[in-house]
Order: structure tokens, then sequence, then C-alpha cells
């Protein structure tokens, strides 16, 4: 029998996590690939995640409950909030769509602040419903301060999107310089995706502040944390008027019953939380390290579980060159228009799999 034909590369991938393109680029099987540019935490699925999703197989001939109560239930014991103060989704993208609808109604042409290099979703988001964006750009040089605060725009705006901590930089807001956009701000989005990469005592959450400012709505994602990007699992917390506004916008079951059992389970798996705190401190600290030094190479201090890095060789030929040589996968920046090919972006993986990318990174570099 003749083998298969060799893979064809498609169009370059605009998020990370792009198998099918890379293997293409590698001639080999997606399954060959040790993937940096997606960053998800390489310690999940935790095993009372894939037990509850197990469990739940059964709940597959039924629809799912369309107030999800359960799952609203236990998000909203976890962030310890009143159960209508949370909207479960398909993902934190599917939220977005209405937080951008959101923003849309009540930005007008003034628009909205949006903390750039931004996370390419944002865009997408604010475009589908004709949202005028003013970039407001981050100093790249202010990130080997993790919570200081930054000059943010003219506090009388009428919406505001950011992240923290800050994607692609990595680069944590304190709370407490997050406060004037919330007392001038008339709807404020704050994607907290990877805050949950931070000890309970580091974080700069605003769920504190949800009670005292219904212009704020905060968005989480189970995706990175708990490693389950193909089940798509997000939720908003906000006012439950902003939030029923948002339901009634939307298909009805948008979360399947696998997702809203993983979801459960995957937020009380206290253990599994405590082990990603104890991994990601130092791994990311000698990861760090090694990425310093490489000639050639400059990484940026963050927060979360991942790193922004300064490049001298074009990050899309030395993302190529990673992958034909090496079968190692980076994220190139291209889709962030401030960064461009002098910035590459890597999730912090096992120390294993840091040390390969660090051998496959400096032979790179010396070509």
């Amino acid at each position: 029998m003749s083998s298969p034909p060799a893979p064809t590369a498609s169009i370059r991938p605009v998020h990370g996590g792009n198998l099918a393109w890379a293997a293409a680029v590698a001639n080999c099987s997606p399954d060959s690939l040790l993937d940096f540019s997606a960053s998800i935490n390489p310690l999940g699925p935790p095993e009372s995640v894939t037990q509850a999703i197990a469990e739940a197989l059964g709940q597959l001939r039924h629809y799912p409950d369309p107030d999800y109560t359960a799952l609203r239930q236990a998000l909203a014991n976890y962030h310890r909030l009143p159960v209508d103060w949370v909207l479960p989704g398909n993902g934190a993208a599917e939220l977005l769509t209405w937080a951008a609808r959101d923003l849309a109604e009540g930005a007008g042409p003034v628009g909205c602040h949006l903390l750039t290099p931004a996370f390419g979703d944002y865009g997408r988001a604010l475009e589908s419903f004709g949202v005028p964006v003013n970039p407001w750009p981050l100093s790249l040089q202010a990130t080997g301060s993790p919570s200081a605060p930054m000059p943010w725009p003219d506090s009388s705006v009428a919406g505001v999107l950011i992240n923290n901590p800050h994607n692609p930089t990595g680069r944590l807001f304190s709370a407490d310089s997050l406060q004037p956009l919330l007392k001038g701000a008339a709807t404020v989005i704050v994607d907290e995706a990877f805050m949950d990469f931070l000890p309970p005592d580091r974080q700069q959450s605003l769920i504190g502040d949800l009670d005292r400012h219904p212009n704020l709505v905060v968005l989480r994602s189970l995706t990175k944390f708990y490693t389950l990007p193909g089940l798509r699992i997000g939720y908003a917390l906000g006012h439950p008027d902003r939030l029923r506004r948002w339901q009634r916008w939307r298909d009805p079951w948008p979360v399947n019953a696998l997702a809203a059992a993983a979801a459960i389970a995957a937020v009380q798996d206290t253990a599994f939380q405590r082990r990603t705190w104890a991994w990601l401190g130092s791994t990311q600290a000698t990861l760090f390290d090694g990425l310093r030094a490489i000639p050639g190479l400059g990484p940026l201090a963050g927060a979360a579980n991942f790193l922004l890095v300064h490049t001298t060789v074009a990050a899309p030929e030395l993302q190529e060159a990673l992958l034909r040589d090496h079968r190692v996968l980076i994220r190139d920046c291209l889709s962030f228009p401030e960064l461009g090919p002098g910035y590459f972006r890597v999730a912090v993986r096992t120390a294993a799999e840091n040390e390969r990318l660090l051998t496959a990174l400096g032979q790179a570099m010396a070509v």
C-alpha cells in the first residue's frame, strides 16, 4: 500500500495551537509536535474532570438545563457571588461577542478603548458590531514590573476592553491601578482568562468590585488553566440585568452537557489548583533565564503561563526552522501589528519540554 501524500501547508494561522498547519510545515503528524504556541496548562486535564466527563456521557441523550443551574451555582460558590451574577458561555470567545454588542449599544461614536497589542479576537468581536476602536498602546519596556500601574486614557470614556494578566506581554496590572476606569468608563470589560495561574494571594482580580460597579464585567476561561480548549467553556461575571440581556441575545444551550460537568468538577479540584501554582513559579523562572541566556533573544518578565520574547531573527523564519528541524512549534506575533516579526510567544510547559525548546532555539539562533 502506498503511503499517504505529505500534508500541504495552509494559510499561516492567526491563533496559536494550529497543529494542522504546523504539521504540514514540519512534514509530520500533529501528534509528533511539541506545541508551545498555545498557552495551555501541561499538567491537565485534571483526573477529576475526565472522570466527570465520563460520568456525564449518559446526559448526551438529553438537552442541557437551559438555566445551567448546577454549573452557575458551582461557579458562584467558587467566586462567592450570588448565582444570578454568573453566565456560562461557549468559551470566553462567545462571551466576547456579547460584550462587543453591549459596547456597541453604549459606546456610540466614541467607541471603545482597546489596550494594544491585543488578543485578535477582541478586534473580531468589536468589528462585528461596528464598534470604533481607540488603540491604547502599552509600553513594552514597562513589563518587567508585573504589578506596576500604568497611565490610563481619559477616564470619561464610553467603553474599555482590557485583559489582566495582559496577553501577549504577560503584564499584571494591580487592581488598585484599574480603579480609575471603573469610576469613569460607562462599560468596562476585563478579560481575566489567565488570572487563575496566579495563586490567590497574588491575584489582582476585579471580581470583588462587581457589587459596587454595575458597569463592570469580568470574563473568565476554564480552557487554559484546566487544559480544556476542546470543550469550549468560559463564563462572565457581572450585574444580573446585563447578563440577562446577554442571555436574550444568544442561541439556547450554548454550553454542552460534557463541558458543564467538566467545569463543575474543575473549579472544585483544589488539589489540581495547588499543583499548578507550585509548578508554574519556578518553571517559568527557569525558562525565562534560559531564554535570556540565548544570544539574540530577550524575554519580557510576566505573570502568566507564557513569555513574550524579542528576537533578532525574524519570528516567522525562526518558527519554520524550529518546525522543520526540531518539530517544535512557537507562536509568531504577526497577528499583533504592534509586535510584528520581532517577537514570538512561548507557553511554559514541563521542565523537560522547556529544555527541549531551549536546545532547539539555541541551535536555530546560532545558524
